[in-house]
Order: structure tokens, then C-alpha cells, then sequence
């Protein structure tokens, strides 16, 4: 009786006791480095959760925090902006860390950080050796040494630099804060002009003919409008203006593959051959009731991708569309996707 009684005690207290909760199964995810798209998350100011997330086209996978993975769970930190790929490295712009990771483009394993920025939006590289940064509240433009990852000196400027062009060793300064871009000569890191071309201009792109396309915002508040420009880079003339109605605050300008047709975001996907003489007057893709923040168009094969912010919060939606305009899928990403790069 004594020996049935411990093993009915021993039954009862061990039924008692809650089962330890099983680690999760972790998948491998196989990534094409081929055609891998690397989609660039913001995540919300001061939460620090910027993010880089990679997709694979060919297969549908996602790797929706992938500097996180390949850093031995490391956080890139507050605002991830940009990211550019120059000298076998990728250079990842955190506004508001002030900083830029430097990670090896074979592994995506952090080599590097370029320190001591104020609130670095976009990197330029100009020469093997020598990058641009665009700042969003320093009065001046960064002059980075590539080799030794340090500020080596800079440029005064007005503040709200955006996104740059490079052309004819001019480099094309966008400024948020300006109804004028900027022209500096790189040889001798010096502005040279500035273009009256709309207030808040932030994204440029450069066609087949090595013309500048700038698209300012406007200020819809003020009643401003916003403008398309197109800039001859030797004699630095506005060729063509196009103006936007002041209620509309156009903005994210790509182009695609063959440089001749220009896209962006204006309450929906809008698409602009460049030897177009009049703005479009519908969308190309339309938005409905979906928060697009991020535009970018795949030069593999011209699928056109943008992100869905849903509400700033949740993880954004990726949806890709062919060259004609229709749906092919969607994928999560991180939190306020704005902008992809196509390996």
C-alpha cells in the first residue's frame, strides 16, 4: 500500500506542473544572392527597430530582419533611411542614430561604422574613395574617406539635404528645406549653381540621355505646388517644368531599367515617359485605401514594387506589380517600408 501510495503522490504533483514551453522550430530560409531585393524599413521614430529586410523573387522567400540575422541579433538602431552598394560594401544610413553601418556585401556581417553625422538621410560615393552625405539638419554636406570610414570634411549647404545625383563630376543636391537644388563641383567639393526647381525637392533620378529629372513636393498647406524639372547637366538649364495642382504632394521618384520611364507617388503609382510633354491625369497603379510610402522599380525584369505602411505601426505590405500595371503578389516587411535595392 505504501509503494502504490508514492507513485499515486508522485502522479499528482507532477500533473501539477505546467510543461516548459517548446523553443520555436526555425526554418531555414534560403536567400538567391543573384536577385535578392533588400527592402528598407524605417520603424517608428525612437522605437529603434530599423530594419533591413531581403526577399527572394525567385522563390517567395523572406527574410523580413536579415542585418539582424547575419549580426548575431544585433539592431541596426532609430530610422533606417537608405542603403547603397559601392566597393563590395553596403552602407546603411540611420537618421536618427546619426550614423551609417558598413556591412560586407557578401555576408551582410557589419565591418564598419562612419560616426559623428547629424541626421545622415543619403550617401553619394563620388570617387573609389571619397562619398557625399546628405543631412537632414546640419547646415552642410559630409565629406566621407570610404577607406578609413570618417568624416573628412564638408561642404556648407542649406539643411534638409535629400537624395543626390551624379553626373559629369556634378553632383545634384536635392533639399527638402529649398526651393532650389544644388550643384557641386566634386573635384573641387565646392557648390558651383543652385536651380530653382519647387520647394521641397527630394528625389532625383538621372535618364538614358543623362538628363536630371527632380520632383519637388510643393507644401499643399501653403497652397504651394509641386514640380517636375528636367535639367541639362552641362549648361545646368531647366529644360522642362511641369507643375502639379497645390493640393497634390507628389514624391519618391524612380525610373526604370532602360531610363525612359519615370515613376512616383502621388495618392497612387503614377508612371511618366520622359518624352512626355504633360503630367499624367490617372494613376497607374491605384492606392484605394492603402498608405503607399515606398516606390522602387526591379531592373531584372521591370516589376514595379511599393510598400504598404497600413497604419505606421503594424509590419508594411510589399506588393508587386508587372510593367503593365497588374498584381503579382505581396510579402511582409518591416515597419514603414520606404525604398528598396535590386541586387
Amino acid at each position: 500500500m505504501k509503494f502504490y501510495f508514492l507513485i499515486l503522490l508522485g502522479f499528482l504533483l507532477g500533473s501539477c506542473v505546467k510543461d516548459k514551453p517548446q523553443e520555436p522550430i526555425k526554418t531555414a530560409v534560403s536567400i538567391n544572392a543573384d536577385r535578392k531585393v533588400l527592402v528598407v524599413n524605417e520603424g517608428n521614430f525612437g522605437w529603434g527597430v530599423g530594419s533591413i529586410s531581403s526577399y527572394d523573387p525567385s522563390s517567395g522567400a523572406v527574410i523580413e530582419d536579415y542585418y539582424k540575422q547575419q549580426n548575431n541579433n544585433a539592431t541596426l538602431g532609430n530610422i533606417c533611411q537608405n542603403i547603397t552598394k559601392y566597393n563590395n560594401n553596403y552602407y546603411i544610413v540611420m537618421n536618427n542614430s546619426n550614423k551609417i553601418v558598413v556591412v560586407n556585401s557578401s555576408d551582410f556581417v557589419k565591418t564598419g561604422t562612419i560616426s559623428g553625422l547629424n541626421s545622415p538621410r543619403y550617401i553619394l560615393p563620388i570617387t573609389y574613395n571619397k562619398a557625399y552625405v546628405s543631412d537632414l539638419y546640419s547646415n552642410s554636406i559630409q565629406i566621407v574617406d570610404l577607406n578609413s570610414n570618417a568624416i573628412s570634411g564638408s561642404i556648407p549647404c542649406v539643411n534638409g539635404t535629400e537624395q543626390m545625383a551624379l553626373v559629369y563630376n556634378k553632383a545634384f543636391i536635392t533639399c527638402s528645406n529649398s526651393d532650389y537644388c544644388y550643384v557641386i563641383n566634386t573635384t573641387t567639393d565646392a557648390i558651383t549653381d543652385s536651380l530653382p526647381v519647387g520647394k521641397g525637392n527630394s528625389s532625383v533620378c538621372v535618364d538614358k540621355n543623362s538628363k536630371v529629372w527632380i520632383l519637388s513636393a510643393g507644401n499643399s498647406t501653403q497652397g504651394v505646388s509641386g514640380k517636375l524639372s528636367r535639367i541639362n547637366p552641362v549648361t545646368l538649364q531647366i529644360e522642362q517644368t511641369l507643375n502639379f495642382s497645390s493640393s497634390e504632394s507628389p514624391n519618391k521618384l524612380c525610373i526604370n531599367k532602360t531610363r525612359d520611364t519615370l515613376y512616383y507617388l502621388n495618392n497612387g503609382v503614377y508612371q511618366f515617359p520622359i518624352i512626355s510633354s504633360t503630367l499624367p491625369s490617372i494613376s497607374f497603379i491605384n492606392q484605394g485605401t492603402k498608405l503607399y510610402y515606398g516606390l522602387g522599380v526591379n531592373p531584372k525584369d521591370y516589376n514595379i514594387y511599393v510598400s504598404d505602411a497600413i497604419d505606421y505601426v503594424q509590419k508594411s505590405k510589399v506588393e508587386i506589380y508587372k510593367p503593365n500595371g497588374s498584381f503579382i503578389t505581396n510579402f511582409n516587411a518591416g515597419i514603414i517600408s520606404n525604398g528598396f535595392m535590386f541586387e
